[in-house]
């Protein structure tokens, strides 16, 4: 964890865009603002009743039914003024706290969904989010787990951010206000010889440095721990939903007990951190709740010498332990919120972590090695490329290479030789490596497996553009050409397509969408590789026949599948060394 000085710093960065340079600042600050005089406006009120209860004990002091009877229900004239009667304070009393929690809860809504809305557009900018996921580097700060960063940290950082803030102004002004009545409350003291006027105000300041320095001293390394727990969790739940989307693949595997060792593998990382969270919230709870105890009756202790001597009456003794205990609660605050202020400082770092993460990422993205540009007669042009690993190893270099337009293409290679990297360049998403890219822009990709997304048939089929780009007709027509006539009436359903449909039937969904969009290009990563030769063939078939001015270049393993093309290149690369692209006729072994 980074120095106090560093991580304000960042929570202020975190804070400021809202307040200070978002489209809702106006209304964010007017809340806040209301929120804010709510606030003070409970500290007025114990303020006032910290007079109403000197009253109101006296009254029982002198056994005075009058003044007791008003003081509960009414008013009454007293030596502090006018004093309101109890009923009448805690109806305003609830009134405001009701209201101050609303609008508190209000105000981190709003601010959560801009947090959210931005953060996720930083996120999916320039793919960001596709460039950190490439990291190879494990232990990388501010790249695990994006989704929960997004979807509990900035909740949590809202939540904390208003309630700490809050707190604390609560408890600066609660001691302005009180620190003044203790001074006149507790009189002056003889000690040695010294007359210490105000003594209490002096036994709260040194009873909460106390208080500090120890809580400090035992709770330091739960900020560290809170970070910690985050991430595990976030690991646990990830394993979690890998489960979940892969249940065939384990399913035919038999592979349950070797899922179960990994979930709990990664669950005992949870337990682990979690035990030894445990022992250091059981040494701080020890400490803060001996503390408070020792609060309650400590200024009752220290104030009875001036009770019995007749210095004050009942009244000015509850009135001086109710000051007490707000000047030694304000002075306090640090104490009782510690570990509220553990997890949002492990908050913040989490999400500022990840913040510079997709900055970082979205700067290489505005410099790119690769320099991507227009073709201007229709073809993909590669010039001087070389592609790496993210750990740097060579997959191709200094290449050059054409693709004609009406020319089908076959690329082949070993497994693992780097064909679907070089698809992701000539796309324009892999970032590792240089050169200079020509490709026309109506351009298509199909990767081996389809993303499926959540919502109805019709919005999984016309990903990514609008469900209603094409009419309901065009999108069945599309279903049945690409051998889906079965899900045509099914357009309207929202189901978890994903899991219903079956590795060959998403991959036909795929082909639909190409048959919607029309592209000029068409990229296909073994885009077929689930299906039967036979249906493979006809696909081909159906794309020729549907889309003649496209172009078709295609990943593929099966010579079935080559000799449905015009040409082959062979990324031929060995162990080791870097790759080289070599062009041949389709029909060549």
């Amino acid at each position: 964890m980074r120095g106090i000085g560093p991580f304000l710093r960042d929570a202020w960065r975190l804070t400021r865009p809202y307040f200070m340079r978002s489209e809702e600042k106006w209304s964010a600050r007017g809340l806040l603002l209301t929120i804010v005089v709510l606030n003070l406006s409970l500290v007025g009120l114990s303020v006032i009743l910290s007079y109403w209860r000197r009253e109101f004990y006296n009254a029982l002091q002198d056994k005075n039914w009058e003044s007791f009877l008003e003081l509960l229900f009414l008013y009454r004239k007293t030596e502090s003024g006018w004093m309101p009667g109890f009923c009448e304070l805690a109806v305003v009393h609830i009134a405001i706290a009701v209201y101050q929690v609303y609008l508190n809860q209000w105000l981190q809504i709003r601010w959560r969904r801009w947090l959210t809305t931005h953060f996720l557009d930083e996120w999916l900018a320039d793919r960001a989010y596709y460039r950190i996921s490439l990291t190879t580097d494990r232990a990388a700060i501010g790249t695990d787990n994006p989704d929960q960063r997004v979807a509990e940290d900035l909740r949590d950082f809202c939540e904390t951010t208003l309630s700490l803030s809050l707190g604390l102004l609560s408890n600066i002004v609660s001691l302005a206000s009180f620190v003044g009545i203790l001074w006149g409350l507790s009189g002056a003291i003889e000690a040695f010889g010294i007359s210490i006027p105000g003594y209490m105000v002096w036994v709260a300041v040194a009873y909460a440095v106390l208080g500090t320095f120890f809580t400090h001293l035992v709770g330091r390394p739960l900020a560290a721990l809170n970070f910690r727990q985050q991430r595990v969790e976030a690991d646990f739940r990830y394993a979690l939903v890998r489960v979940r989307e892969n249940m065939e693949g384990i399913a035919l595997y038999r592979g349950e007990g070797e899922e179960k060792a990994t979930l709990l593998h990664r669950f005992g990382a949870v337990i682990g951190n979690w035990y030894a969270i445990m022992t250091r919230m059981k040494l701080l709870n020890t400490l803060v709740v001996g503390y408070d105890q020792v609060a309650v009756i400590f200024p009752v202790v220290v104030a009875a010498p001036r009770y019995f001597s007749g210095a004050m009456q009942l009244g000015g003794l509850m009135q001086t332990v109710g000051a007490f205990g707000q000047v030694q609660g304000a002075l306090s605050w640090f104490v009782s919120a510690y570990a509220s202020l553990a997890n949002w400082r492990a908050v913040v770092e989490r999400l500022t972590s990840f913040h510079r993460a997709i900055v970082a990422a979205r700067e290489a993205a505005a410099h790119p090695d690769f320099t991507s540009e227009p073709a201007t007669d229709g073809a993909v042009h590669l010039h001087g490329v070389s592609l790496n690993l993210p750990n740097g190893t060579k997959l191709l270099e200094n290449a050059d290479l054409t693709l004609e337009p009406g020319q089908s293409v076959v690329v082949t290679g070993r497994s693992g030789s780097g064909k679907s990297t070089l698809f992701r360049m000539i796309a324009g998403i892999w970032p590792f490596g240089q050169g200079r890219i020509q490709i026309p822009e109506n351009t298509l990709f199909l990767p081996q497996r389809p993303y499926i997304p959540l919502g109805s048939l019709r919005h999984v089929v016309t990903y990514p553009h609008p469900h209603d780009t094409w009419s309901r007709q065009e999108i069945q027509q599309a279903l049945v050409d690409a051998g889906l006539p079965h899900l045509a009436d099914h357009l309207d359903q929202d189901q978890p397509w994903a899991q219903t449909l079956s590795g060959g039937e998403q991959q036909r969904i795929a082909l639909a969408r190409v048959l919607l969009s029309k592209p000029d290009w068409v990229f296909l990563d073994e885009a077929t590789a689930s299906l039967d030769p036979e249906a493979e063939t006809h696909l081909y078939e159906t794309l020729r026949s549907k889309l003649p001015n496209a172009t078709l270049v295609s990943i593929a393993h099966r010579p079935s599948v080559a000799e449905l093309h015009d040409q082959r290149i062979v990324l031929d690369r060995s162990e080791g060394h870097a790759g080289r692209l070599v062009t041949s006729p389709a029909a060549a072994e």
